[in-house]
């Protein structure tokens, strides 16, 4: 019988009761404010005039007018490698103890992004919010006084230049409070570990030393984990080992193409929660049962805008287009895709993260996330956003009974005409051009833009059956694996050649 879970879980709702945020809008003016005022007397602070900003009557608007927005690559060759080379007071007071690579699905080298004292803050905060929002979710006491095993980056983090450098996960799992180990798991031995296949054999070799009521990590390396443990312990069921497991976290990537195979090895309901952690921030969490949506982190130091997600308005590039419209949170309009841009605690500002996302409840300020600017695919027209690639992928595993967790498309010329080629991870029975036909039809019906493009500069749809194991073993092979890594779900034809002989390499093995 659980007797500090009913404790426990009270002590979270008393801390979920205070912590809410009630207008989302005023929570965002104050922290603009916030930013600006620590800001000022920076380097970026200057140059822009945040001082200057700050005693107009409209600081949103004279903000937006006032600073332009950067990239990865802008930010950090005009700001943050002043930062990097020593001098402190650059795009933040003070210089940063941390850098965190990103090693998500873009570029062929990692990007170091700032991490501040007050972002670890923030991502402490945001975290804490989430575990307390636990209250709202028809969860057993026991998964209250349960253990919490958080499948992230290793947290042996480099030494550099006299800065601190890991992912974004790592960062946040070696600053765990000590007080917190008891609850932790993998713990810190073995979350130090570098090699993720090394890590994951210590994880099954001690599954059973742990009562694990809470996973957190990107799907597609957790069901990887997951087995791993099962097979270790012969078991039929995660549960077996871990009767108390009833919530996972999950994040990264959408969660819905690997519900059906993720599901297949609990023998008891686990609550899936939504979370959006960047290497520039914790953005996002579900807080409700009621939706899978993700509620903004708007009081917790990052400012965000937003600029619809059309073509007259973004670059194929990913690159905002001049004279586009920007909006705050006070001006945004549920169901429509708009391109994220946040200014940080760490120093980032009017920065574009490369993710889109549209409004699902405007008064709660929450989210879905829709795709990236740079995998929107729209080489003839067809305005396809990860979402719908998903959406329809998840509605063709229900069709053909099967799970596809993974794919790639492309939009590629063939004897001089485009056609989308898709690769799918998937074992079913059903032939490529039944899957070819299905999906177009699919995507036909769900976006009006990819039924004009069929009808004119988009020949057809081919589709590619591989092994979902494929998917991994291209990480593996860019030497990415685990942590953060997420798969390419758009790639550019001289990327996509790479990994088509990548794939008759393997089929030739």
């Amino acid at each position: 019988m659980a007797l500090l879970g009913p404790i426990i879980k009270t002590a979270l709702h008393l801390h979920d009761s205070f912590s809410s945020t009630a207008d989302h809008v005023e929570a965002q003016e104050k922290v603009l404010r916030k930013l600006l005022k620590t800001a000022k007397n920076t380097s970026f602070g200057l140059y822009y005039d945040f001082a200057g900003i700050l005693e107009e009557d409209e600081v949103a608007s004279a903000f937006a007018k006032a600073v332009p927005y950067f990239d990865y690559h802008e930010m950090n060759e005009k700001w943050w490698n002043q930062m990097k080379a020593g001098n402190p007071d650059i795009a933040w007071p003070g210089s940063p103890k941390f850098l965190a690579r990103s090693s998500g699905t873009t570029g062929k080298k990692s990007k170091t992004i700032p991490v501040t004292e007050e972002m670890i803050d923030a991502i402490k905060a945001a975290g804490t919010r989430q575990v307390s929002s636990l209250t709202h979710f028809d969860l057993p006491n026991e998964a209250f006084e349960s253990e919490v095993l958080a499948l992230g980056s290793s947290t042996a983090l480099d030494e550099e230049d006299g800065f601190i450098i890991g992912e974004i996960s790592g960062i946040s799992a070696s600053q765990i409070p000590e007080f917190l180990d008891a609850f932790y798991r993998p713990g810190r031995e073995i979350s130090s570990i570098e090699d993720w296949d090394q890590r994951v054999e210590r994880i099954a070799e001690e599954a059973k030393n742990w009562d694990i009521g809470m996973l957190s990590g990107i799907p597609s390396w957790m069901e990887m984990m997951l087995k791993k443990v099962m097979d270790y312990h012969q078991a039929d069921s995660i549960h077996e080992i871990w009767p108390n497991l009833s919530v996972y976290t999950s994040g990264g990537v959408a969660f819905e193409p690997y519900r059906t195979s993720l599901e297949k090895l609990f023998s008891r309901p686990v609550q899936i929660i939504d979370t959006y952690l960047a290497s520039e921030g914790f953005i996002a969490c579900q807080q409700r049962p009621d939706t899978d949506a993700m509620e903004l982190i708007t009081d917790g130091g990052i400012y965000f805008e937003f600029v619809p997600f059309q073509p007259e308005y973004v670059a194929q590039d990913g690159s905002i287009k001049e004279g586009a419209p920007v909006l705050n949170l006070k001006e945004i309009e549920e169901d429509v895709d708009y391109a994220l841009i946040i200014s940080t605690v760490a120093g980032a500002w009017r920065y574009l993260i490369g993710d889109t996302i549209k409004f699902t409840d405007k008064s709660r300020a929450e989210i879905k996330i829709t795709g990236r600017t740079k995998f929107f695919l729209n080489v003839v027209g067809s305005q396809l956003s990860v979402l719908k690639m998903e959406t329809a992928i998840t509605e063709l595993q229900q069709q053909f009974d099967t799970s596809i967790k993974e794919f790639t498309v492309c939009a590629k010329k063939i004897e001089g005409e485009f056609h989308h080629v898709w690769y799918l991870g998937t074992a079913t029975s059903a032939s490529e051009d039944e899957l070819a036909q299905a999906l177009d039809q699919k995507l036909a019906e769900a976006n009006k833009n990819y039924k004009v493009a069929r009808k004119k500069a988009l020949k057809g749809i081919r589709v590619h059956k591989v092994s979902p194991k494929l998917f991994a073993d291209w990480n593996d092979h860019n030497k990415k694996k685990g942590g953060q890594v997420k798969m390419e779900k758009v790639m550019k034809e001289e990327q996509f050649a790479t990994w088509e002989d990548f794939v008759k390499g393997q089929k030739t093995k």
